[in-house]
């Protein structure tokens, strides 16, 4: 089995902040393209932010870029997303992936490592 697992979601208000967590004992980290994706009910799922394979460039979605931090813990085999002044329409299931090849916001697919998701809820 491959798994994903995600965790630390919960509720906050709005302009709080609150850190997700990604971690798998299956493969390492650091050798894959990881990203974050967050899904509302009734919408698509959207990328968040991407951490690129090898190295520490970030790749984040223009709704969060500076509001949003996605971190790796090679000794935990861990990554995060560091979320600040939270918003509303930031609510959802945040949900960890994983792939090979290509990273980039755009690149993940169905075939790729995926974790259930830990949901996320701001409150106004």
């Amino acid at each position: 089995q491959v798994q994903l697992v995600e965790s630390g979601g919960g509720s906050v208000q709005a302009g709080g902040s609150l850190t997700v967590s990604c971690t798998t004992s299956d493969f390492r980290i650091a050798d894959y393209c990881m990203g974050w994706f967050r899904q509302a009910p009734e919408k698509e799922r959207e990328a968040v932010a991407v951490l690129h394979f090898g190295g520490t460039h970030t790749t984040y979605a223009a709704s969060v870029k500076g509001r949003f931090t996605v971190s790796r813990d090679n000794s935990a085999n861990s990554i995060y997303l560091q979320m600040n002044s939270l918003k509303p329409e930031d609510s959802g299931t945040y949900i960890c992936a994983a792939r090979s090849g290509l990273c980039g916001l755009g690149a993940f697919e169905s075939s790729d490592t995926w974790g259930q998701g830990t949901q996320v809820t701001v409150s106004s």
